[in-house]
């Protein structure tokens, strides 16, 4: 009998509804170790210190899921986290950090650029900028690449809380200029965390089309 299809809420962790099960399963540097289930994946990309951990924790409610730190570059392996057991979020290596080494950027780049044009179960990247920075050179590139490879993407505007109001608005602004409109986000009130469940369900459901 034919298995049915699984279909996704609008609310998750941090809405009416919560993430049943977040675990991490492995952390790779090479191919042949991702996970091999066949599960989508929701990937999050962006600079070293744009906040793609702490956006991984905030959406699943698990405050040390997903590595933080104080210090960007730290994530050097793509991670992979399962939730629900029924999809994953992946972290990505951050990019523009300027302590790494050339040979070390460059191995990133590849591992990145490998994952994201190989990688059948990828449903979803997720970009995220820091709002008070908006588009830096290599946000632009990787938003390029994506275009270039027919990848779906989604921005987010991360530390949304450290803007008065105004200031807000105009880094939002200068941000949709470039690429529609992006989900503004707080790791630190929760605010966002509905609107990229609401994305993260309607690319799930799609993907079981």
């Amino acid at each position: 009998m034919m298995k049915p299809r699984r279909r996704w809420g609008a609310a998750r962790a941090g809405g009416s509804g919560k993430v049943v099960q977040a675990e991490f399963v492995v952390s790779s540097a090479s191919p042949d170790r991702f996970p091999s289930d066949g599960l989508p994946e929701i990937a999050f990309l962006g600079r070293s210190n744009a906040g793609k951990s702490s956006i991984i924790n905030r959406l699943v409610g698990q405050r040390g899921l997903a590595h933080t730190s104080n210090r960007p570059g730290r994530t050097r392996t793509i991670n992979f986290y399962r939730v629900d057991q029924a999809f994953y979020f992946v972290d990505l290596p951050g990019y523009g950090y300027a302590e790494v080494s050339r040979e070390q950027t460059r191995q990133w780049k590849k591992l990145i650029e490998d994952y994201l044009r190989e990688r059948k179960t990828l449903a979803l990247a997720v970009i995220v900028l820091d709002v008070r920075r908006g588009w830096m050179e290599s946000d632009q590139a990787l938003r390029n690449w994506l275009e270039h490879f027919s990848r779906r993407y989604l921005v987010i505007a991360t530390k949304i809380d450290k803007l008065n109001q105004a200031q807000q608005k105009g880094g939002l602004e200068a941000i949709a200029q470039e690429a529609g409109s992006p989900v503004p986000f707080s790791a630190l009130t929760g605010r966002g965390v509905r609107d990229l469940w609401q994305a993260i369900s309607k690319t799930l459901n799609q993907s079981q089309m």
